[in-house]
């Protein structure tokens, strides 16, 4: 979907089995392999002894239980949760309850804006509507643990309550499904939104932390370049829209046909989902027209008034 930028793919971690892969680091990958998740969802372990859990995973016996086996004889001081979608959070539960710590969050499941009047959410199966942290946690607040401390970083846009978290003088950054080095994430409304999402890849540029560590796939050694690819191409994928809308009024089906080559068939809802965050973005710009507010069904056009690319 995205051939501008150079991803790699090349991950082969084995699930259940711990990796250290940075000095303060250790990783364990879900059994949750998929479209979507890639070869699955990574859960962190940060720190010796003293230890948080970044993302406990999916709720699947095999991850839990590999968790729980990595941190055996450890004190798990805090269970961060990066955003409320499935395969990252709804393993917190069981691991909270095996060891006692508390969760941490920017807050419960959230749509980036309400639902328009007879519109389901496309993406309702995928959401944790149950995860309600113990502790709710601001933009830039700073967690202490046992020998060093992570930054919480506010990164709407895959989704509403999206976090990314800073090891503070380690020079890396967890980043969730924010940033990724095997590809780029879904934006998807009524969940995501794409203004949001744009604002929060210019936050991330300008920060020191150069190793991210995504939610799926491995480490990205430079995480400021592939920002500054992620946003030429979302800057690239809205002057292609807008090449279309040249040609005249148009629907979404017709706009993926027309960007998007060897899709996976799987995709294509993702691919009309992220059609219509741009086109959100778009109209609330006043760049793009459409009849009443911007939906999956609906028909757009250039309007007219100005308002500018990106």
């Amino acid at each position: 979907m995205a051939e501008d930028i150079p991803f790699d793919r090349s991950f082969k971690a084995v699930p259940g089995k711990p990796e250290r892969v940075a000095p303060k680091v250790r990783r364990v990958l879900a059994p949750n392999p998929g479209p979507f998740t890639f070869s699955g969802t990574c859960t962190y372990v940060v720190g010796d002894g003293a230890v948080a859990i970044i993302d406990p995973g999916p709720d699947l016996p095999a991850h839990i239980e590999a968790v729980l086996a990595a941190v055996e004889g450890e004190t798990v001081e805090h269970i961060l949760v990066t955003h409320t979608h499935r395969d990252h959070s709804t393993a917190a539960p069981a691991i909270r309850a095996a060891t006692g710590a508390k969760t941490l969050g920017e807050g419960p499941h959230r749509f980036a804006r309400p639902l328009h009047a007879g519109e389901a959410n496309p993406l309702e199966a995928g959401a944790d509507h149950d995860f309600v942290p113990d502790r709710r946690v601001a933009d830039g607040e700073l967690i202490r643990c046992t020998g060093y401390a992570l930054e919480a970083i506010a990164t709407p846009g895959h989704a509403a309550n999206h976090l990314c978290y800073a090891l503070r003088g380690e020079d890396l950054l967890f980043s969730g499904d924010h940033v990724m080095g095997w590809a780029t994430p879904v934006v998807a409304p009524p969940d995501g939104s794409m203004g949001d999402y744009m604002a929060s890849l210019e936050k991330l540029r300008v920060r020191p932390e150069r190793l991210y560590f995504p939610g799926h796939g491995g480490p990205v050694p430079d995480g400021p370049a592939l920002v500054g690819q992620y946003i030429a191409h979302r800057a690239a994928r809205e002057a292609a829209i807008l090449r279309v809308l040249e040609r005249g009024e148009t629907d979404i089906g017709s706009l993926v046909r027309a960007i998007y080559f060897g899709l996976d068939p799987r995709l294509e809802r993702a691919a009309a989902l992220s059609v219509l965050a741009h086109l959100e973005d778009l109209v609330a710009r006043g760049v793009v027209a459409t009849a009443g507010v911007p939906l999956l069904s609906g028909r757009y056009r250039l309007s007219g008034s100005g308002g500018g690319r990106r």
